[in-house]
């Protein structure tokens, strides 16, 4: 018996690292967000839904093939295609994708 509950025990503690973990992307790509689209997109709840979740899924193929396309010609254009948006492409999908316009999900604070 004491040797499954320090199994059960050990399990949910590697379960709350993986979420912890997990969650960090959404923040890193909140914190992108904030920084490299507010000023045009407005907030976080406002620039994610803006898309769907399968089109931000779409928009981050390829390299950001279709997320460059979008803002070719504008402001943005140079971040988009710089290492600053290679570095936080990632994470910044997770976090426009966690609050796609069909996830019933919002940001807080921005």
């Amino acid at each position: 018996m004491k040797k499954q509950t320090s199994i059960l025990l050990a399990s949910l503690v590697a379960l709350g690292m993986f979420a912890t973990s997990a969650n960090a992307d959404i923040k890193k790509g909140q914190k992108a967000y904030l920084k490299q689209c507010k000023k045009c997109h407005g907030n976080g709840t406002k620039g994610a839904a803006m898309k769907t979740q399968d089109e931000w899924e779409e928009a981050f193929e390829d390299n950001g093939a279709v997320f460059k396309e979008w803002h070719k010609g504008t402001k943005a254009e140079k971040y988009a295609n710089g290492k600053k948006f290679e570095k936080s492409a990632a994470d910044l999908k997770d976090f426009l994708y966690e609050y796609g316009s069909d996830s019933g999900n919002v940001p807080s604070c921005g």
